[in-house]
């Protein structure tokens, strides 16, 4: 199965094409509906508009065997105890090796956000923007992920 936290997904069309090869089911989790395409696979789970519903909802549902499509690096964290196989929006795996420094990481740029001051101080630039590459490395890791999990 795979669980996509949906809010903010910009790999949901590459999802439902991939797992349509797979047969994979796939859960589309947000807090508010949205279309996804009619098939007997996919299904729109909508949550309540509480602070991390829709995570919650996809770490209590994520399991060995699951696939979880997320940017969310405590989610991912979540998930990854929770014995899932977590993968990024440009394809880049979370796993036992990565999360320490990505958490790290995150807390440093809260740290640093926080203490910014003055009208420029929300100026960090943010992520690279979502190009062509990670879509296609986005496809190749997920499909990589499906054929694994296949096998197991």
């Amino acid at each position: 199965m795979i669980l996509v936290d949906a809010d903010a997904c910009p790999v949901k069309e590459e999802v439902y094409r991939v797992a349509e090869r797979h047969r994979a089911p796939v859960r589309v989790v947000s807090n508010s509906p949205f279309r996804v395409p009619v098939s007997e696979r996919v299904k729109r789970v909508v949550v309540s508009d509480g602070f991390d519903a829709a995570d919650d909802w996809i770490a209590e549902n994520a399991s060995p065997g699951t696939v979880v499509i997320t940017a969310d690096i405590l989610l991912a964290e979540r998930c990854l105890k929770a014995g899932a196989t977590v993968l990024r929006h440009d394809g880049k795996p979370f796993d036992a090796a990565s999360i320490g420094s990505a958490i790290a990481t995150r807390a440093i740029m809260e740290d640093l956000r926080a203490g910014m001051d003055g009208p420029l101080g929300a100026a960090g630039g943010g992520p690279p923007p979502f190009g062509k590459a990670d879509r296609s490395n986005f496809l190749q890791a997920l499909d990589r992920v499906l054929v694994k999990l296949a096998r197991a």
